[in-house]
């Protein structure tokens, strides 16, 4: 199949390590480089909230606090609410929800690597900016 690939491309005089595998490695590695290019690490900037005052009126709207920052960690903490990264448009969960806590009502830079969904970051560091 390969052989028959490369002469089309009139490289078939070019040698193939890959020409002799059996069709089923070739496959997996196919697999494994796809999924290998879309999990790349990636950094976001945004604010940590907590996903029902990202995704509603606000924090003015739930009253939980004096400032955001208590308002998200109040919400987290009574009503089951998630730490979420909401960067203007998106409210990505994050994977770690002990870390945000800190940074609840600030912006930050999260380096991560976000899920297949585009839904969840995978955290690797949180940083106040």
């Amino acid at each position: 199949m390969l052989r028959a690939f490369l002469s089309k491309l009139a490289l078939s005089s070019v040698p193939c390590a890959l020409c002799s595998l059996p069709s089923a490695l070739l496959v997996v590695l196919a697999g494994v480089a796809v999924l290998s290019a879309g999990s790349r690490k990636q950094v976001f900037v945004g604010v940590i909230t907590d996903d029902m005052c990202a995704t509603k009126a606000g924090h003015a709207a739930m009253r939980m606090g004096s400032n955001d920052a208590e308002c998200t960690n109040a919400c987290v903490d009574a009503h089951g609410s998630f730490y979420v990264l909401y960067d203007g448009k998106t409210a990505y969960t994050l994977s770690d929800q002990k870390a945000p806590q800190q940074f609840a009502g600030r912006k930050v830079r999260v380096t991560g690597t976000l899920d297949p969904k585009g839904t969840t970051i995978l955290v690797d560091s949180i940083v106040a900016r």
